[in-house]
């Protein structure tokens, strides 16, 4: 990845980072950014954005493309598609943070019920296929997405254990954990006749009920 790509992706968390930052109650959504857990396979899964409320765990995943974005809910890999006819596949965002919301669940011991997958793109780019996709995919209001859900489904007790929970078996924020993440999806990649597991076998933790 070229110098200029990551300072744009850079930017593009940072946009979002400050909207939830500016636009969410500190005091009532806790937020927590480049979250890399453990997978059981050895390998590690990378979470943009968590929100802990009692409202609900809110797991996003930003995507800041340019150009049109062709896919659908149950396509393996959507398209990024230019005016000059250039195309690039990318892996299904609603599949990975699916994994996403899987791994935090089974560390969290807690039903998928708890969880609210967000996808947002955030670059300039435009969804040519909408009708086919579920509300929770996003080019703007993430932050009334979230608003929106009020149904209480934890208390103030179970958010500040869940946050302490996820601060404690995430990797260190570190440039060498980053590049051993992008290994591991490389070889991971590479490897396409294996499927990937979609278990974490996680240490003893209390399950929330």
């Amino acid at each position: 990845m070229s110098l200029k790509s990551t300072f744009k992706g850079f930017l593009g968390e940072t946009v979002i980072n400050v909207a939830m930052w500016l636009k969410l109650e500190k005091d009532v959504y806790h937020r927590l950014n480049g979250i890399t857990l453990p997978r059981a396979n050895g390998g590690s899964t990378q979470i943009d954005h968590i929100i802990v409320s009692v409202y609900g765990i809110f797991v996003i995943e930003t995507k800041n493309y340019k150009g049109w974005i062709y896919g659908s809910e149950k396509q393996k890999q959507w398209t990024q598609s230019f005016p000059n006819g250039s195309k690039f596949k990318f892996q299904n965002p609603l599949r990975q943070n699916y994994l996403h919301i899987k791994t935090l669940a089974d560390l969290l011991g807690l039903e998928l019920s708890y969880f609210h997958s967000m996808i947002a793109f955030i670059g300039e780019c435009e969804l040519k296929t909408r009708d086919e996709l579920p509300e929770h995919v996003l080019t703007s209001g993430m932050v009334s997405y979230v608003k929106k859900k009020q149904d209480k489904l934890l208390t103030e007790e179970e958010v500040k254990s869940i946050v302490e929970q996820i601060e404690s078996n995430r990797f260190s924020k570190l440039w060498r954990t980053n590049r051993q993440h992008k290994a591991y999806l490389k070889d991971k990649h590479s490897q396409s006749n294996k499927p990937p597991s979609d278990h974490f076998n996680s240490q003893s933790v209390a399950k929330i009920t």
